[in-house]
């Protein structure tokens, strides 16, 4: 995918196809969602207007049931950019954010910093990942967290907050392995433990 992206960016589209074949290949035969969702993100970015969109949701939607985060976050950082490109601003934070706080978790710090400044292109102000930062609630996981732990259903969340209950899904796992839950049912206790500028 790197190469591919590479090409595109480059103006150098015939060797980014190349290199597509060559990929779609591999991916084709081994079937996996990790492996189709790396091709479909990858046709994406070298596909006409019309097809764009479909592909990188693919992606996203085979990536998130593959244990490759790091190609996860790189095509939602890749579809969050083409949206905004699209000046589809609203839809691009979804994916940017994502995006920045997967790259921010792992430690990729060179992405996370290409996210952050999407996300800024797109109006949102985002603080810098750090090593103190990256473990405190953001503040959409902690809103999430308080509206989860008054019962609230996925659906209904994401219908406030307009992103998805997949979206919330995620940001509630994250929340779980930040304040180190296993169930709703301990959000009330854990969130009390957090100052108010946090939760």
């Amino acid at each position: 995918m790197e190469l591919i992206e590479a090409g595109v960016r480059s103006g150098a589209t015939d060797a980014g196809s190349a290199a597509l074949d060559r990929l779609s290949e591999r991916t084709q035969a081994s079937g996996t969602d990790w492996a189709l969702g790396i091709d479909a993100g990858s046709r994406a970015l070298l596909s006409d207007e019309r097809g764009t969109e479909p592909l990188y949701r693919e992606a996203v939607e085979r990536l998130e049931r593959s244990r490759g985060v790091i190609h996860l976050a790189r095509v939602r950082l890749l579809y969050g950019e083409w949206l905004r490109r699209e000046n589809r601003r609203v839809d691009a934070r979804e994916q940017l954010r994502a995006a920045h706080d997967h790259f921010g978790r792992i430690g990729a710090e060179a992405f996370a910093e290409r996210a952050r400044r999407e996300l800024a292109a797109t109006g949102e102000t985002v603080r810098k990942m750090t090593v103190e930062t990256r473990d405190l609630l953001t503040p959409q996981e902690a809103q999430i967290a308080r509206m989860a732990s008054d019962r609230q259903t996925n659906p209904e969340i994401g219908a406030k907050l307009f992103i998805s209950p997949r979206t919330v899904e995620y940001h509630l796992k994250k929340v779980f392995t930040k304040l180190d839950i296993g169930s709703r049912k301990e959000l009330a206790g854990a969130l009390a433990g957090i100052p108010d500028s946090q939760s």
